[in-house]
């Protein structure tokens, strides 16, 4: 850390008031106001070594200010403001582990497909393909892929058990867990 000259701490020090007047205009009287002229003084005694001699510390200080002010705005208005803890509380996310062991049972059931389904499967629902397209690439009718992927669909739903989209996803107990609203602990009571 640089050493100040006693001529450059007094010229620091005689720009306070106008700073703090400067600082209240920004975010009015008060801790905030003397809260923005501590932050801005700080980062100008980290940089003092960046003043050039000679120049306007007042205006040197004062860019250093309004900078910070700038900087605090921006990062507020990325911030919430939650100080009952109303907004942290309803924030829930399923346990990532649920959709990695749904992901390896649909892999599982995917490879007990016979292998013409699970190919007009991953053709025309993973790869994006029509089932034209799809059929071209097979070397079959598109009436033989439609019927595939059919059955395909069809045998899944078997061997993973799901009788309905709804059933996709985190089960009933981990929704009641998650869910924000009150009495979710007596939905996960009454399921037990």
């Amino acid at each position: 850390m640089a050493t100040l000259s006693a001529e450059i701490r007094e010229e620091i020090i005689s720009c306070i008031p106008s700073l703090r007047a400067f600082a209240a205009s920004l975010v009015g009287v008060g801790d905030r106001a003397d809260d923005l002229v501590q932050e801005a003084l700080m980062k100008a005694w980290a940089n003092i070594s960046r003043f050039q001699a000679g120049t306007n510390m007042k205006a040197w200080l004062f860019i250093i200010l309004r900078n910070t002010f700038y900087s605090e705005c921006r990062k507020r208005k990325r911030e919430v403001q939650d100080v009952d803890g109303q907004y942290s509380s309803t924030l829930a996310e399923h346990p990532g582990q649920i959709g990695h062991l749904d992901f390896e049972d649909f892999r599982d059931a995917l490879d007990k497909l016979p292998a013409d389904q699970r190919e007009a499967l991953i053709l025309i629902c993973a790869s994006g393909f029509s089932y034209e397209e799809a059929a071209e690439i097979c070397e079959c009718a598109v009436g033989t892929m439609k019927s595939r992927v059919n059955r395909a669909r069809n045998r899944l739903s078997e061997i993973l058990s799901v009788d309905s989209a709804e059933e996709f996803g985190p089960d009933q107990s981990v929704r009641a867990a998650v869910t924000a609203s009150p009495g979710g602990m007596e939905k996960i009571s009454a399921m037990d």
